[in-house]
């Protein structure tokens, strides 16, 4: 469908006087915002590392694993972690908990992070159960070999030691020795049972997916 010339306004394009032919306004102009940065200097770079950064509160840099108050690694294993990181940098190896470790059934034999492949996004922190694995403030690592950047649960729970002091990185499990999940005391109460008569008719009823032979629309011969 064609515009209506009526609703078409046109704009006729100001015409340059003398001044503004000769560029010196936009000059004086440009000259006046240089001088005033000058007069009120503020820098904000920061001479990195003779000036270190504040981060805030939400900064997501290096991994650690958390220790339980008897000081064991509080991962139980349960792969949550993995199966959310979206850059498939988490790999877990699960073993039966040690007979003294009433409180759960497996534990982590091998736990890797490759702090290289890592993206930071918080995810492995997020869906953890038990909050087994957090992220700390820590953001000058530096190796001589991409090995050394592949962090086992040594090293990760080497960071909790020494972190955990640390005011920017507290310790933020505070739902019970191993999440809600272990907060259970008693077995669920079990559902109640149905009369025998509604138990006849639904063993007497067809299974809804059966489909039996469809009837002759002729009757019978």
């Amino acid at each position: 469908m064609p515009i209506n010339p009526k609703e078409v306004t046109w704009i006729k394009e100001p015409e340059m006087g003398f001044w503004e032919a000769t560029f010196l306004p936009a000059i004086v102009k440009g000259l006046k915002t240089t001088f005033g940065h000058v007069a009120e200097h503020k820098p904000v770079t920061q001479q990195y590392p003779e000036q270190r950064p504040n981060l805030p509160q939400h900064y997501r840099g290096v991994h650690r694993l958390n220790r339980d108050e008897k000081g064991r690694v509080k991962c139980v294993a349960c792969m949550l972690c993995a199966t959310a990181c979206p850059a498939n940098c988490i790999a877990i190896e699960a073993a039966a908990a040690p007979p003294d470790w009433p409180d759960r059934d497996k534990y982590p034999a091998e736990f890797v992070l490759d702090e290289l492949r890592c993206i930071y996004c918080g995810m492995c922190e997020e869906a953890c159960p038990v909050d087994a694995i957090e992220l700390t403030h820590i953001y000058d690592m530096t190796s001589e070999t991409r090995a050394d950047m592949v962090f086992n649960r040594e090293k990760l729970l080497s960071i909790y030691d020494e972190t955990k002091d640390n005011p920017k990185d507290p310790v933020r499990t505070g739902r019970g020795v191993l999440g809600p999940a272990a907060e259970f005391s008693d077995l669920p109460p079990l559902m109640p049972a149905t009369s025998v008569a509604r138990d006849d008719r639904a063993a007497a009823a067809p299974s809804p997916g059966v489909i039996g032979p469809m009837p002759d629309p002729t009757g019978p011969q």
